[in-house]
Formats: C-alpha cells, structure tokens, sequence
C-alpha cells in the first residue's frame, strides 16, 4: 500500500500522542480505579507538572528496539534476534530503560539475561522457557507501537514485525496484544472508524486466544450498554480483573480497559485518554498505546494544543547507553519511524523531507505543525513560543518568537544541549547524557526579526558554556524583516560542555520604554568536528538521589564509577564500560591518560554504537596492547607485546579515518587495523575495564579530524 500524502503529520501525532499518555498516566501509575475516583473524581488533565519529564520505559522500548530495522545486515530477513540485539545493545544492564524487577518477576528482565548468557529469542521470551505467567504479561504491547507506525495501512506487515519484536520478551497472549496494538495502529492511518479498527485487528491474532476473547467481549458490552463507561469498568472488573490473572501486570485486564476507553470515548482524542486513565491499573502504558492510536486517527488538529501538547513542549528524555540519544525532541522519534516506513515501503522519501530524513533527522526544522522542537526561552519580561506557516526559511513552516521587553534588555531562545538532575523532579527510568554539540563545532540557524513598531529589533547566534556561563556570540542582524542565514563556531579546546544553543533577540526602543520584539526562526543544526578535553578535576558527581550518581556527560553500561581528584575511577567484578559524546561522530581521535590499578584488562573505546557495537584498545593480560571489535561479542583484531605495568601512566591514543583505526601509546604508534568485515563507520567514545580490573582515566580529548 502507498504511503499517503499526510503520513508525516499522522506519524508525528501518533508519537506525539503515545508522549502525551505517557505523561498522563505516569503520575498514578498502578493506582486502581477506587483509589483514583476517591482522590481525584474525574480526571481531565495531567494529574503533575514536571520541570521536565523524566525517561520511561514506555518510550525507550518503540524508540529503541525500532533500530534494528537499521542495525540489521540482512533486512529481508528481519527477525526476533535483530530486535533482541537491539534490546542487548541500546539497554544498560540492569538498571535505567525499563523495570529490572528481577528474574523470574520482571519479563523483560528475564528476557533480557536469557539473551545475555546464551539462550536465543525467540526462545529468550516464550512460554516454554518463562512459564505463561512470565511470558503473558503487559510488556508485549507497551513497547510495540513503532512496528504500527512505521507501518502505516499495512497492518500485515505491522503484524509480522511486532510478532518478531514481542518474541523477544513475551509469548502467548503477550505477542498477541503486540500484534494487536501495532496493527490497530496501522489501520489508524487509513479507516475512518475506531470500531472498524478495532474489529479488523483481531483479524492478525487467534480468534480463540484470551486476548481475543476480552476484546470481543468488551465490545459486546458496549454496544448492549453504550451509556456509561463506568458501568463497562465494573463488568470488567468483575470478569476480567486483576485478581483473575496472575503476575504484576497481567495484559489482559489492561487490554480490556484500553478497548473500554476507545469504545466510550466517542473518537474524542481527549475523552478517550481521560477515560482510560481513570480506568486506573497501568495507566501509563495502557494510556500511551491508546495515545497513539488515537493520536494517529485523529491527527495534529484532533489534539488539543494548550491542554495536552504545550505542557510538553516536545522534549523526550531517554535512559539507552547512548548518552546523546537521551535528549531528543518527539519530531526525531517521528521522523525516524518516517524514514524506515519509506525504507520499508521501498517508496521514495518526498523532496521537501529528504534534507531531513537524511541528513539532519536531529535539527530543528519546524515541519510538523505545532512542533518546537523543544526551544525554551528566557527574558526579563514574557515570552512567547509559537509554530506557524507564516514564515520559511525552508519547508513550509517555522518558530515564531516574542519576547516583551524594555529597551536594550535582551530575550534568549535556545535549544538546551545538556541537561543534568538539576533540569528534573525525578530520577523515573534513571537518564544520563552528554551534549548534543560540541566546541569546535559550528552552529547554524536562519532568522528573520521582525521590524518593531516600537522597538528596533536585532537578533544575534549565541551558545553558552554550562560551566563558565560564558555566552559565545556570533553575528548580529538588524530586524529588517528578511531571512539571514547565520552560523557560529564554537571555539575548540574548551573543557566546559555547551549547555544551550540559539538566538538572542533584543530592541532599542523608538521613544518608548518598552515593547515587543520578534523573529522567526528556522534550520536550527549543528554540524563540524569536535575539539574539546574532559577534566575531571573540575566535575562533581550529578546526585540524582542515592542510588543514582551520574558521571556527568557519561552514560554506563555497567560497573563502578566515581571521581577521584583528577580522576575518572572504573572498575568491575566481571565487565564495565561508559560512554561519552556524540552517536554521530566519525572520523575522530580520542586521546586519555590511563593508569591500571589492578588486574589485566583497561582499555579506551571508539566508534561507540551501544553495549554491543565498538572498538576498543589497550592493555591485556601476557603485556599485550591490543585492537578489539566488539560486534555482539568482543573479538581481538590484532595485538604486539608492550611491557606495561600497574601505577604506571600511559598516554593511549585511538584513531578512526574511514574503515581504519590506529592506536598510539604516548605519541608512538603500535597498531592499525583496516576493517574489512561490516566496519563500524560512526559513534561516540568511551573507557572500558573487564575480569576485575580498576583503572584511572584523565585527560581525556576529542579531536575531529577531516
């Protein structure tokens, strides 16, 4: 089937709406529905604000596991084992990402050690190995909803990828309600009727299956009793309850109340969610997937802006391996669904998305109405944020930005590129992250300021130094109502991370004191190579709480890390790595002090793709300096004899140009290796320690090369 004129928009309300439901039943997650009608009566808006909501495991999973579609070698014969090295890679090991509640109470932790120690999916998953209690709970279809959105009117093709995608974790009637949620929300793209979607799902599941069953009863229900969705509730609380299946989150009684909230909430995006939050049980999971299936039928126009999307303001906090895939906007998320949809499709990505899907999938474009790609802004007076079709630099959209202000006072819109515990309430999933740009690189952004009536306005690129607080500037324009195209390099060999990027609009007041300025914006990206040095003896631990300390800019695998004076200390029982930088880099060097305190095995790591995709050189028992290729298992690519010793530091070098990486010890070279065999071409840097070994880092440096 084609893919249709308005995808772009639908797939970004879809996701836009899996976000809001997210956000709408984190609050009360697992509260009943007694307890939520006793405390709150009716809820009809989000039950919490947030500085900034924290990760959740409902948008890890569809943002995460969709990349094995891109990691894949072989995409015709895309399997459960391309998902689960998906899972294996992009997942910390037991903790952040989703609920590690233990093996044999947590699904997918369960999953999640059987691939780790050999047993493969979709076995890794199933009943026969878990047991149907494990296997049937709610896990199967919170994560799924990228296989329907990448799938859109092609719900058989929604089905076999979120049965391959299930597998993994689940069996029975959890890859069931997979296949379930992911082709009603393929059919969300195309049929003009929640009961007609509803109805033609179950088509892609057994029709004897308990999931089945609930679904088709719920609907019996309904349409014999259409009034009151509470008495529905009551049905189903009594016939499909929690006290009727066993475990901690069985998929069927959420299944039922998600069926519930579709049914009563009259293809009303808002009553719709409502309803199914007040149902109560997994109100973040079971909201979110109804989010995006509504989000998808109803589309941008269907989605209250004020209520639902500006509390948002399209920012995603992620908690995978990749530090700097933690901070996205929900346009990137779309926009990567879009461009494995047209992969799939084998269709042509249109002219006016091509830049995009292509080449900057993270600028801020302003494509999809209403988005803001998450651009904050602070002023002495108040500010205004607002997406618009008046103006464009490219595309067809852009930011319209207001600031009220007194004369000479200036109003900053920026894109945040770092963020630490002190930007959140909480520490939900645990998240970490590293900047999204970096010194040495450069800026761009086009702008067009307005002419004031009262203010002569002028806009001006700026980025800020988290550390210092310094605020580089770049070039001013006058407000001259015309599009400039401005760019600003970021000096390198900084220690400080850049905190935030974007313009600075201020006004000189024709013979009054105050009044408003405005832009509009567009092409907000980075690009160039980064050139800067970590120092450790500058840093302090970022305390989450207690049990979640973070290295700043680091993202852990696994292991034990802390600063100790200049610094960075790791070390393990059996393996440990962290990560720093950016997903995207290529050719780079990465250059660290490092000093072995016990045991045989320290290394420095490059082209960092996950937990289970890098390279990684440095010292080995028998006083070898080695080359290794971590591709779902380290493998040693080549090796010399080095004589090194414990207390000792080494300054070790790794370069990556094209498919070839060389490693240096203090300034000499020993090793280069030419990868011949799937070379790891991009990805972020990072130290790594195994079999019980401790070693110290400092000075470590990023350095771009061409």
């Amino acid at each position: 089937m084609k893919i249709t004129e308005n995808y772009m928009e639908k797939v970004y309300a879809g996701w836009l709406g899996k976000i809001i439901g997210i956000r709408l039943g984190a609050p009360i997650e697992g509260w009943t529905y007694q307890r939520i009608r006793d405390v709150f009566g009716e809820v009809w808006s989000y039950p919490a604000d947030y500085k900034n909501f924290a990760a959740d495991d409902d948008s890890n999973g569809p943002l995460f596991f969709i990349r094995a579609l891109e990691d894949c070698e072989d995409s015709n014969n895309f399997s459960s084992k391309d998902v689960a090295n998906a899972l294996l890679n992009y997942a910390p090991y037991e903790h952040g990402f989703f609920w590690w509640g233990g093996y044999g109470v947590s699904t997918e932790h369960t999953a999640y050690l059987n691939l780790r120690n050999g047993i493969p999916a979709p076995r890794s998953g199933s009943i026969e190995q878990n047991g149907a209690t494990m296997a049937e709970q709610i896990g199967g279809q919170i994560f799924i909803d990228s296989w329907g959105l990448v799938s859109p009117g092609n719900p058989e093709q929604a089905a076999k990828l979120a049965e391959q995608a299930a597998s993994v974790t689940h069996g029975g009637n959890g890859v069931y309600g997979g296949i379930y949620v992911a082709c009603c929300i393929s059919l969300a793209f195309v049929e003009k009727s929640i009961r007609d979607i509803l109805e033609k799902a179950l088509q892609y599941i057994p029709s004897d299956c308990e999931y089945a069953r609930v679904v088709k009863a719920v609907m019996k229900f309904h349409d014999e009793h259409p009034e009151n969705w509470r008495d529905c509730f009551n049905y189903i609380f009594e016939n499909f309850g929690y006290d009727k299946y066993p475990g901690t989150c069985h998929i069927i009684p959420n299944a039922a109340v998600m069926i519930l909230s579709m049914l009563y909430g009259h293809e009303d995006f808002s009553d719709t969610i409502n309803i199914c939050n007040m149902c109560g049980w997994d109100t973040d999971c079971n909201v979110g997937n109804v989010g995006t299936i509504m989000g998808v039928f109803a589309g941008i126009d269907g989605i209250d802006y004020d209520k639902w999307v500006k509390p948002i303001n399209d920012f995603l906090a992620c908690s995978n391996v990749l530090p700097s895939l933690n901070a996205v906007d929900i346009p990137f998320g779309a926009s990567y669904f879009a461009k494995m949809a047209y992969v799939l499709a084998g269709e042509e990505i249109p002219e006016n998305w091509n830049i995009i899907l292509n080449e900057r999938m993270d600028s801020c474009h302003f494509e999809y109405p209403t988005s803001t790609h998450a651009i904050r802004s602070y002023s002495p007076g108040d500010c205004y944020i607002r997406n618009t079709d008046e103006q464009a630099y490219t595309g067809k959209r852009s930011l319209k930005l207001t600031a009220v202000t007194s004369s000479g006072e200036e109003s900053f819109f920026y894109k945040q590129t770092y963020y630490s515990s002190e930007d959140f309430d909480d520490s939900r999933y645990d998240p970490f992250f590293a900047p999204l740009v970096y010194p040495g690189q450069t800026v761009h952004l086009s702008v067009m300021p307005l002419p004031g009536e009262k203010m002569a306005t002028t806009a001006q690129i700026y980025a800020k130094n988290g550390v210092t607080g310094e605020v580089i500037r770049g070039e001013k324009v006058k407000g001259d109502g015309e599009w400039h195209a401005l760019s600003l390099e970021i000096p390198g060999g900084q220690t400080g991370h850049i905190s935030e990027v974007g313009v600075i609009l201020c006004g000189v007041a024709k013979g009054f004191a105050m009044g408003d300025v405005a832009a509009y914006i567009d092409d907000l990206y980075f690009d160039g190579k980064p050139d800067y040095r970590l120092d450790f003896g500058r840093m302090k631990l970022d305390s989450w709480h207690v049990t979640h300390q973070e290295v700043p800019q680091f993202a852990k695998l696994k292991g034990h890390s802390y600063l100790d004076g200049q610094y960075l200390s790791l070390s393990c029982a059996d393996f440990a790595e962290m990560y720093t930088g950016h997903h995207l880099w290529n050719n780079y060097r990465v250059t660290a002090v490092l000093k072995p305190v016990t045991s045989t095995e320290h290394f420095v790591n490059i082209r960092v793709q996950g937990a289970m995709r890098s390279y990684a050189a440095g010292f080995s028992k028998n006083n070898k300096l080695v080359l290794r290729k971590n591709y779902y298992g380290y493998i040693t690519l080549c090796e010399t004899d080095f004589e090194w010793k414990v207390d000792e530091e080494y300054k070790i070098s790794l370069t990556a140009d094209g498919s070839t990486i060389s490693v240096s010890v203090n300034d000499k070279e020993y090793l280069k290796f030419t990868d011949s065999d799937l070379p790891l071409l991009t990805g972020c840097a990072g130290i790594s320690v195994e079999k019980g070994s401790h070693c110290l880092y400092r000075d470590i440096a990023i350095t771009g090369r061409e």
